[in-house]
């Protein structure tokens, strides 16, 4: 549903860019739930890019960085989420685990 909502809101700002990005974000989040990352990741980063002002394609894109392996640009990208929306609950739970992993992750080196 939340999808939903954000390609409505993604296709009311108009302009090709602004389509073509609701509909990579709904290709790469679908791709996120079937667990191919790879995809998910090259389809999200194309949404980022035309719709740089998403906190949602932010957001999910962190989840697929983080599903493939690569902890670092998933916390920037849950960072640039919140930044974008700071009431987006999602991202900041995604944010907050990205961070207490990295703290973790930091200690045991």
């Amino acid at each position: 549903m939340r999808r939903l909502l954000l390609a409505a809101a993604l296709l009311a700002a108009s302009g090709c860019a602004t389509y073509q990005g609701a509909r990579l974000y709904d290709r790469g989040t679908l791709a996120l739930e079937r667990g191919d990352a790879a995809a998910a990741v090259a389809d999200l980063e194309r949404a980022a890019a035309l719709v740089p002002h998403a906190s949602e394609i932010q957001n999910h894109l962190g989840l697929a960085y983080d599903a493939q392996g690569r902890p670092g640009e998933a916390l920037a990208a849950f960072q640039r989420a919140v930044a974008l929306d700071c009431d987006n609950e999602a991202a900041q739970r995604n944010l907050h685990a990205a961070e207490a992993r990295t703290a973790v992750a930091g200690e045991a080196k």
